[in-house]
């Protein structure tokens, strides 16, 4: 792509369609864009339109655009096509700073997320001057260009939050700390001083604070690894401003709006969490501060308001309380009981408090409170900061923190009873507060793990949540509906089984609730229930318990499906998945209604998949329905296939990218229930699933590697004689997975079915060029993993079609070459060959070699004979060798980079193991045995004399062992 007008003017078009409400309009546009990614100069032109266009709506699209094409594409994947040239890549780093810093602040934020994920791949190796441009624009004076240096620096640094420690990393923090700690402090000393002395203009200093924040963001970044010896040198310079900046209060930045944090609640409250990072981590060096730093968020905190806005202020402020009372040596800070009683009375109780704002969030935004409240993301909400500063207290002071707050729970409690539907709001918080006091310990499998044994959960339960749970109007009081739910699933490994057995009718009515909070919960505290493990590792609640309510559950957990708000909630699909799983059989007779329902909701979802965790539940849920259904009554694979192929056919044809991996799976699964042959709805399939475009995406590899899999299982005769012109289609695509090293065994999966199954005459003419692909990878690239799997085929076609069809195809290669293999690979790997099924094929494999290869008696091959046979006793004997060489390190599937969609198995269309030679050899020890007698009785007095001569006396030893347990001799 040339970088003309006429390039930037079709770009502009496109772009424009892109945005397109219509999908008509908008895919097209959207294909045309990724089928050109890979041409040169394609990011250079999205930079020119970015930059040049009058239009700020293209601009804006542009940066996305661009953001998003260097989010798939810079990362150089190995076996992958690298999309972007070299010269591109260089023109983009020679520009982009620049570029950045010139845009709008809409502009300046896509290009420096985009400058942040190159700079993870090419800092500072292949891109050492980014630093250096970025710092020299400090001089600038000009806040917007220093903002938009100090926007990209936060991106590109933060990573060091969460990197685990290494020697790169080291080396590169020591890099960027030896180019910017100085001028960092310098400008922040610098941007405090005009805070001064623009005290009084508005503008000034909401681009000033701005910094400020980003500064204390980077702060927190560069010394959250350890205690870098700069900032160490200058703590007075750093903790001294940031105190300052706690305690200041300028009306000037106050702002009306009850919702929304301003720049000064923002910048308190990362200092909070500077102060946090270095009490917890560098308390030493940070003692003579934390007094003051104590007292100053102490202050914060006592005269900070309810309102939204300073949610994030006050829960880091409680955060660095709950980090500093943890710590053993500033335990005498909290000794005094007025000072318990103080934090207890003026800090966590106020901030418990169901407000007005958690109401309309439980009522109008229940997406948003469910993710905050049950998956933990409420990380910033003042609840879950005042849960932790009681479990912090609780770790020295576990006693008179328990009954203070009992007391707290009591007068709570007799206010709800005085006056319920005024009150209820008392009973909420005495409910969160048990609940924070009795947890020490949780985990998402079991929920509280370790409980205050001061707190008495049974009692609780009989006496207050019981109660709520039994009212008959299940919508009324909701949120103390919802806080009983949840009570019961986090305590579930607390309370005895009659009580959750007790509960679960009672969920099961919640599932009608109107509160999309409150059914949400029933099925979410359902499923958890279903999970939980009785005796002898059966399920706790057993399937004959829930018989007398299958019809119920399963009705109320559909019916809670077509709630307004709740279409797609995967709390719910999560239930029915857990309930098939665990009612199995009892839900046979429900399928065929079921099924409908689950049909028509994927043909739904299949339009704008926009809830990945809910489509994968409802896709489990497909494939318990089939498996349970089709293991009572096989022959009714047929009516599933009827009721899901028209909706699989439209998403196939409709490319629905986050399907596909889905659609093959049940697919195989279906396929695979087929007795023994292939219908001819799956043969018109066929072609279209070699088509290398499918084999693209990383995500569709596994699925579709399984589904032909089937395929040659189930029709490997009806492929060799109605579609033998697809053969070569099927060996391309072996010999493309082949050349991946994060793939290649997935091509092995492909090459083993397809030497078990296909009639041997169809594939005769193409296993010499078989072989030699594979020994183009070897030569090219030799991985552990390449050589077990390498192993594993050459000995499952020894045993499909003779250890002498193996060694002609080897020597037809290149004389001698037999040998080569045998004395390079397999006696000195087989060792890692790792799978029970894998280690059968080889030994069978092997004993093969050893005992139907004329070659290997009398030729030069007869050398290797007494190494092989001593391979294979080791290979029985010795412990399994899972060394790899340090230089091999795999790319996951997961790994890749960009949108890919990526793989996700399905737990319930497990594939069983399939073992292609079974039963019919027995044990392999006793299979070499029986045909090492064999052998001698072929040709006497020759076995015994090659082992007494080479075979070393341990081996010699086993191998006794083995004949003796046969029943044979050697003669």
């Amino acid at each position: 792509m040339d970088l003309n007008d006429a390039n930037l003017q079709s770009l502009m078009e496109f772009l424009r369609k892109t945005l397109d409400p219509d999908p008509l309009v908008r895919r097209p546009a959207e294909k045309f864009l990724e089928s050109v990614e890979g041409n040169q100069n394609y990011p250079v032109l999205l930079l020119t339109l970015l930059e040049k266009s009058q239009d700020n709506v293209i601009r804006v699209c542009a940066a996305v655009t661009f953001k998003n094409y260097i989010k798939r594409n810079w990362r150089i994947v190995e076996d992958e096509q690298n999309k972007i040239s070299d010269p591109d890549r260089t023109t983009v780093k020679a520009n982009i700073v620049n570029l950045m810093l010139r845009s709008p602040e809409q502009i300046q934020k896509q290009l420096s997320d985009a400058i942040s994920i190159i700079g993870r791949e090419d800092f500072p190796q292949k891109w050492p001057d980014l630093l250096t441009e970025m710092v020299t624009r400090f001089q600038s004076g000009d806040f917007h260009i220093i903002n938009g240096v100090l926007r990209t620096a936060h991106s590109l640094f933060k990573r060091y939050r969460h990197e685990f420690k290494s020697n790169e990393l080291w080396l590169e923090i020591k890099l960027v700390l030896d180019t910017f700690a100085a001028p960092l402090t310098e400008l922040f000393q610098a941007t405090i001083e005009l805070c001064q002395t623009h005290a009084k203009d508005i503008n000034a200093l909401k681009v000033l604070f701005s910094s400020l924040t980003l500064i204390s963001k980077l702060f927190y970044s560069l010394n959250f690894q350890d205690l870098p010896e700069f900032f160490e040198d200058n703590m007075e310079t750093w903790m001294s401003n940031f105190h300052n900046l706690l305690t200041l209060d300028n009306k000037l930045l106050q702002t009306d709006d009850e919702e929304e944090a301003g720049l000064l609640e923002m910048l308190k409250s990362q200092i909070c969490d500077n102060a946090a990072l270095y009490a917890q981590k560098y308390d030493e060096e940070f003692q003579p501060f934390l007094p003051r730093f104590v007292t100053a968020i102490w202050n914060l905190l006592v005269s900070t308001g309810q309102e939204v806005k300073y949610d994030l202020l006050v829960s880091n402020a409680i955060q660095f309380l709950a980090s500093v009372c943890e710590r053993p040596h500033y335990k005498n800070l909290f000794e005094d009981q007025n000072t318990l009683t103080s934090i207890c009375e003026k800090v966590i109780v106020p901030n418990m408090e169901f407000r007005s704002a958690d109401e309309e969030a439980f009522e109008d935004n229940s997406e948003e409170y469910i993710r905050r409240d049950l998956e933990g993301s409420d990380i910033d909400t003042r609840r879950r900061a005042a849960c932790d500063l009681v479990r912090g207290l609780c770790k020295f002071f576990e006693a008179p923190v328990t009954a203070i707050f009992s007391g707290y729970v009591n007068s709570m409690l007799a206010e709800y009873a005085k006056n319920p539907g005024l009150n209820w709001k008392h009973k909420d918080a005495a409910i969160y507060l048990v609940t924070s006091l009795a947890s020490k310990a949780q985990t998402q499998k079991h929920g509280i793990t370790q409980a205050n044994e001061l707190v008495n959960l049974t009692e609780f339960f009989v006496n207050h949540i019981i109660t709520d749970l039994k009212s008959p109007n299940i919508n009324e009081f909701p949120v103390l509906k919802a806080d009983a739910i949840k009570y019961v699933m986090i305590f579930r490994s607390q309370l005895p089984k009659e009580q959750l057995l007790q509960a679960v009718p009672l969920l099961m009515a919640h599932l009608e609730a109107e509160s999309a909070v409150e059914h949400t919960y029933a099925a979410h505290a359902l499923e958890r229930l279903f999970t939980m493990r009785g005796p002898n590792n059966t399920t706790l609640i057993t399937p004959g318990e829930m018989a007398p309510f299958t019809s119920q559950l399963l009705n109320n957990l559909f019916k809670a499906l077509s709630v307004p708000g709740s279409a797609e909630n995967e709390y719910i699909m999560k239930a029915i998945m857990r309930s098939f799983s665990l009612l199995q059989d009892a839900i046979v007779p429900y399928i065929p209604t079921l099924i409908d329902q689950l049909t028509q909701k994927l043909l739904l979802v299949s339009k704008n998949p926009s809830k990945p965790h809910f489509n994968h539940y409802l896709f489990e849920s497909l494939c318990l329905s089939i498996r349970i259904t089709c293991k009572a009554n096989p022959s009714t694979v047929g009516s599933f296939e009827e009721a899901l192929f028209p909706v699989f056919t439209e998403i196939l044809q409709n490319d629905v990218q986050e399907f596909v991996p889905y659609v093959f799976q049940v697919m195989s699964l279906l396929l695979e229930i087929h007795s023994d042959s292939i219908p001819s709805s799956y043969m018109a399939l066929f072609p279209h699933l070699l088509q290398p475009a499918l084999w693209e995406r990383a995500g569709n590899i596994p699925p579709l590697v399984r589904l032909l899999q089937a395929y040659l299982e189930k029709g490997a005769p009806t492929i060799a004689s109605s579609a033998a012109d697809k053969i070569p289609g099927l060996l391309g695509v072996f010999q493309k997975l082949i050349a991946s090293k994060a793939n290649d065994h997935q091509g092995f999966y492909l090459l083993n079915s397809i030497i078990e199954h296909m009639p041997p005459e169809s594939i005769m003419q193409y296993r010499k060029q078989i072989f030699i692909l594979l020994f183009q990878r070897l030569q090219s690239s030799k991985t552990t993993k390449f050589i077990k799997s390498f192993l594993v085929f050459i000995n499952l076609f020894g045993v499909k079609y003779g250890a002498i069809a193996l060694q002609e195809i080897f020597d037809s290669i290149q004389p001698k070459m037999f040998g080569m293999v045998l004395e390079k690979i397999i006696i000195p790997d087989v060792q890692k060959v790792s799978g029970p099924v894998e280690k059968k094929i080889c030994a069978v494999g092997i004993t093969k070699i050893l005992t139907e290869c004329p070659a290997m008696m009398d030729t030069e091959y007869t050398k290797l004979w007494t190494p092989l046979l001593q391979a294979l006793i080791g290979f029985f004997e010795l412990p399994e060798d899972d060394s790899t060489p340090d230089d091999e390190h795999f790319i996951d599937i997961e790994d890749t980079p960009g949108y890919q969609t990526a793989f996700s198995q399905l737990a319930f269309a497990g594939k069983k193991e399939h073992d292609p030679i079974g039963d019919s050899m027995g044990n392999p020890k006793i299979l070499l045995a029986q045909s090492l007698h064999k052998l001698s009785t072929a040709c006497p007095g020759r076995v015994p004399s090659m082992l007494s001569s080479s075979l070393n006396a341990d081996a010699l030893q086993f191998l006794q062992g083995y004949l003796l347990a046969a029943s044979v001799q050697l003669v």
